[in-house]
């Protein structure tokens, strides 16, 4: 069956939707790196390209958009971020039968040359979050690793702490539609955590794809890999890799790191550094402050905001 591309732009929107479960704003993200793209081709190539066009496009048309966005000045990030969107719809027009291109598969983004800190900006967070798998996977895999990201980054687990979760645990809490839970970390000891809306909508969406899990006991853990038995660390381990390859981050993001970004945003902020170990769960204070690096001039800054001598002259 004949497809134009605006028909296959917009079965391709309704599957990151509906399959992908893409979060509005990032369905919008996602559509606008595509139609600038689409945009550039048509002023490259003297019309607007069509799906025959589009697979015959060569490694040379692919460096000529990402030479003009840095041209532009655009960040790094964004266009790591921009060239994602735009493998993610050759792909889904391969899968489909509509289009074929080979060289899209043999570009790569370039990493970003700076030095990243061991957190994340909150920025980068947040394309961490969104970022699409490069190849196809079953749905509830793709669920299932946005919750666990969302847990780590979103309440400040250990990657222990969210694998160990059980399904009648995470069952009790949406049946009870609860945003805590209770998480028992290093020494044996039990804290409670609370937890995103985000993060809770994710557990939910994952449960209810996932095939194996309804067949399991209350004991089981929650997260599950793909041959049914309990998710393994370094599969996490290797989702965090293809995402900072895809945009071009530091090998310093790991899924520790997310932990470390929950600390130090929410220490950013304004929120105190008790709180924040109570809720990561550390037995001593200055393991916190090692933890949460805050430079010294914010800490300065809020100094002499709130010390009552400070405003005396």
């Amino acid at each position: 069956m004949t497809k134009s591309l605006a028909a296959a732009r917009e079965a391709w929107r309704d599957w990151l939707k509906s399959e992908r479960r893409l979060a509005g704003h990032t369905l919008v993200a996602y559509e606008h790196d595509v139609a600038a793209f689409l945009a550039f081709m048509t002023a490259y190539l003297g019309a607007p390209p069509t799906l025959n066009q589009l697979a015959r496009l060569k490694p040379a048309e692919f460096r000529a958009w990402l030479a003009e966005r840095a041209h532009q000045g655009l960040a790094r990030s964004s266009t790591a971020r921009a060239f994602s969107s735009v493998r993610s719809f050759f792909r889904f027009l391969d899968k489909n039968g509509l289009a074929h291109n080979a060289s899209v598969g043999t570009l790569q983004t370039p990493k970003l040359p700076r030095a990243v800190p061991k957190a994340l900006s909150e920025a980068d967070m947040e394309d961490l979050l969104d970022t699409e798998p490069e190849r196809e996977r079953a749905a509830w895999i793709d669920l299932r690793d946005t919750a666990v990201l969302l847990l780590l980054y979103g309440a400040g687990l250990r990657i222990s702490e969210a694998l160990g979760l059980t399904k009648g645990v995470v069952n009790g809490l949406l049946a009870a539609s609860q945003d805590t839970v209770a998480i028992t970390g290093k020494g044996n000891k039990t804290r409670m955590v609370p937890l995103l809306p985000q993060a809770v909508e994710a557990l939910r969406a994952y449960r209810d794809a996932c095939p194996d899990l309804a067949t399991l006991g209350a004991g089981h853990p929650f997260f599950l890999g793909a041959r049914g038995g309990p998710l393994d660390p370094a599969i996490v381990q290797k989702r965090v890799r293809e995402i900072r390859h895809q945009l071009g981050l530091a090998d310093s993001v790991t899924p520790h790191a997310l932990r470390h970004s929950f600390a130090t945003h929410l220490l950013g902020a304004g929120g105190d550094l008790r709180t924040i170990q109570e809720l990561l769960g550390h037995a001593s204070l200055s393991t916190t402050q090692r933890y949460t690096d805050v430079d010294a001039a914010r800490l300065s800054a809020v100094y002499r905001a709130a010390h009552p001598r400070a405003k005396v002259r």
